[in-house]
């Protein structure tokens, strides 16, 4: 019987096969963890749109008060709907900050340009262009400042809120989510107590223009001790909330 003779190319076949197979081995980590990131971020940019119809009837919370919360700082906030919240304020706000807002679609492109022209000498006291859609977008889900990154998020989020949600509904989150004082008071309820020591829905015309005033830098400015750019600009929102009261007619009860 023949004796059985191992081909000596045999071990360096398989040594081969199993360096080969090995490093393949090693190669594959590298593919999945790109399509693993690249799921987490289709997630992360996915979840606000899955969000927004939620939003209709649970009260969100903003991106900056679970920055705070996460941090151990303050937050004082009582939501509350906005049939609760003085019509001179809700006015106020739409004055000072959106005056399209019943018109526009969640972004005012008019208003864009107007601010991409406005000069040097006003850009302090100026609102700039975010509608108040974008801006509920922004406390939602983004994060503070001027970046052209936030700005292309932002803009389909105001459009996608637009959308979703009635315009009653939109200002509601708003003025819940906004931040109106310089210690972590979110909503215009903790502001209104805040400032003045009373409900959101028993300020008058002049005080609501007031809390619309300091809307831009609620830490810098302030309603319980205005400045006179605070005072000035109330005085402004006061006459124009006076002389365009139909700015808010998208939001009235029905």
């Amino acid at each position: 019987m023949p004796a059985f003779r191992r081909d000596p190319a045999a071990p360096k076949s398989r040594h081969r096969l199993h360096r080969l197979a090995g490093g393949a081995v090693r190669r594959l980590p590298a593919p999945r963890l790109v399509v693993l990131l690249v799921a987490v971020a289709a997630i992360l940019a996915l979840t606000p749109y899955l969000l927004v119809p939620l939003y209709r009837f649970i009260d969100p919370v903003s991106t900056p008060m679970l920055w705070r919360y996460a941090t151990g700082a303050r937050v004082e906030r009582v939501v509350v709907p906005l049939s609760h919240i003085a019509p001179a304020l809700r006015l106020a706000v739409i004055v000072a900050e959106d005056g399209s807002f019943c018109r526009n679609h969640g972004i005012d492109l008019g208003a864009i340009r107007e601010a991409m022209q406005q000069s040097d000498e006003n850009i302090g006291e100026s609102r700039g262009a975010s509608t108040i859609t974008q801006q509920t977008a922004k406390n939602l889900f983004l994060w503070p400042g001027r970046s052209f990154v936030r700005k292309a998020l932002e803009f389909p989020l105001a459009l996608w809120l637009n959308l979703m949600l009635p315009k009653r509904r939109i200002l509601e989150i708003y003025l819940n989510t906004a931040e109106w004082g310089p210690d972590g008071e979110f909503g215009v309820e903790a502001g209104a107590r805040w400032a003045f020591g009373k409900s959101a829905r028993e300020l008058n015309a002049y005080q609501a223009a007031e809390l619309a005033a300091i809307l831009p830098n609620p830490v810098a400015r302030s309603a319980r001790n205005p400045s006179p750019i605070v005072r000035r600009l109330a005085g402004v929102y006061e006459r124009r909330a006076s002389d365009y009261g139909g700015l808010d007619a998208c939001v009235r009860s029905p």
